[in-house]
């Protein structure tokens, strides 16, 4: 689907969408328990493909309660649900009667493939062609070392994934800088194995915010997972840990027999950049449901704070209020919230002086390699741009925006931070494949457009 942005300004009220990373744990940490409900859960193409593997495993992902939708047993027909009532496979997941498709979610492949390593028989783990071409070997490799068998079939550490369990526990080395969900992963399945899980990381940890998500979820889920420092003392958070310690024989309940996701700073990230960079004069964007917690992405407000926006946390109330700003570069370090470098990027192309991104050579192995598709789409746009292996460099003084067709490389989040830059671009810029959005923000578009952009698909006007 094309999108097309018209220059325009924004203003008023819109809400976060919830956080695509704890709906992807809770979904699954329900699944892992004898049941319960995940309230107001993000429903987007990546977490239907997390609650299609728990199905898969033997448990079951229907509208709950009070969630305005009729009870349906397909995880697919969850979209107008506010909750979803998990009926979990109490830590010990079935052999699946067919492939597992995770579609183009990466943290539904990691994380579904610890829990398939628990089920005593074969699965098969397949996704689209972006997905099959990401890394999983490092996860494929610790699994093998704690005794189950787990095969790419191409040999080559990506999808199609081949995993044979059961998976007893033990303790197992894995490189911290590929992917946190590595370690996201086997926490969440080894605390229901026999002998618990023992992490030792061979590298320093990167994205290190995402492991503190899943500590904080599992906490809530009634799991104690721990990460130590090199001598084995306990720390506060995954930063700086030199690994992580899960005990076996664990029992998933949340209190009250549910869980209440937060809203996404990811997404708030396009609504924040919105707001810098193209709000209308005297007015404001006010984004709700900006409640705090352990999301690394919440660092797009104190970023934007630096490059000058005009900008209001009220972390009481959960409402971030942004204002239009001049803005100017800075240098952001992206090792802990890789997912911000699409949304800096364009900010940056908008700023006076330069932005450079910096430790983000790990962005380039996400649903794209978002460090190159930045640079070469806002290069289209009339942006200046240097793009070196682990640094991105924007120089907004050398930029004039100015409209053009671009492509979203089929990643959601270059198709948000484009249409931002897009706001400010003059005339109209047509943005590809705009239909992937439904990864994580499904409503991106009209809650744009209730913000005042001026945009148009499938040419019908919004």
């Amino acid at each position: 689907m094309d999108v097309h942005v018209t220059t325009s300004t924004v203003r008023g009220s819109t809400r976060a969408p919830p956080s695509k990373s704890y709906t992807h744990r809770a979904l699954l940490a329900a699944g892992y328990s004898d049941g319960a409900t995940v309230r107001s859960p993000l429903v987007s193409a990546d977490t239907k493909a997390t609650a299609r593997a728990v199905t898969a495993f033997g448990g079951a992902v229907d509208p709950g309660p009070g969630s305005g939708a009729e009870a349906e047993s397909d995880a697919d027909d969850m979209d107008a649900a506010d909750a979803l009532a998990v009926d979990g496979f109490g830590g010990r997941p079935a052999v699946p009667d067919d492939v597992i498709d995770c579609a183009n979610s990466g943290t539904t492949m990691r994380l579904v493939t610890a829990a398939a390593a628990l089920a005593d028989g074969t699965t098969v783990l397949t996704g689209d062609g972006s997905l099959r071409s990401r890394p999983q070997g490092p996860l494929l490799e610790a699994l093998g070392d704690l005794g189950v068998r787990a095969e790419s079939t191409r040999g080559n550490g990506q999808a199609p994934l081949v995993i044979s369990g059961p998976l007893a526990g033990g303790r197992v080395a894995i490189p911290g800088d590929v992917s946190s969900q590595y370690v996201t992963a086997l926490l969440m399945a080894g605390a229901v194995t026999e002998e618990g899980i023992e992490v030792d990381l061979t590298t320093p940890l990167k994205s290190a915010p995402y492991v503190d998500i899943t500590l904080e979820l599992l906490d809530d889920f009634g799991i104690e997972a721990t990460p130590v420092g090199d001598g084995g003392n306990a720390l506060d958070g995954a930063a700086g840990a030199a690994g992580f310690v899960v005990e076996g024989g664990q029992s998933y309940a949340p209190a009250g027999g549910s869980y209440t996701v937060p809203g996404d700073f990811s997404s708030i990230s396009y609504l924040v950049a919105a707001g810098a960079v193209a709000a209308e004069p005297g007015e404001a964007v006010r984004i709700e449901g900006a409640v705090p917690s352990a999301q690394g992405d919440s660092a797009i407000v104190e970023i934007a704070e630096r490059m000058g926006a005009d900008i209001e946390w009220d972390r009481d109330a959960g409402v971030i209020t942004v204002r239009r700003s001049d803005l100017s570069g800075v240098e952001v370090d992206v090792g802990d919230t890789p997912d911000l470098l699409p949304t800096i990027a364009a900010l940056g192309a908008v700023a006076d002086g330069d932005t450079r991104i910096t430790n983000c050579e790990h962005v380039r192995y996400k649903e794209t390699d978002r460090v190159a598709a930045m640079a070469e789409e806002l290069e289209k746009l009339g942006a200046e741009t240097t793009e070196e292996q682990d640094t991105l460099t924007i120089h907004g003084s050398e930029s004039d925006l100015r409209s053009a067709a671009v492509d979203g490389r089929a990643d959601h989040r270059i198709v948000m931070s484009l249409a931002v830059a897009a706001l400010v671009a003059e005339g109209t810029t047509t943005i590809r494949g705009g239909e992937h959005v439904d990864v994580s923000f499904p409503d991106f578009f009209d809650a744009m457009a209730d913000l005042g952009m001026a945009v148009e698909r499938d040419g019908a006007s919004e």
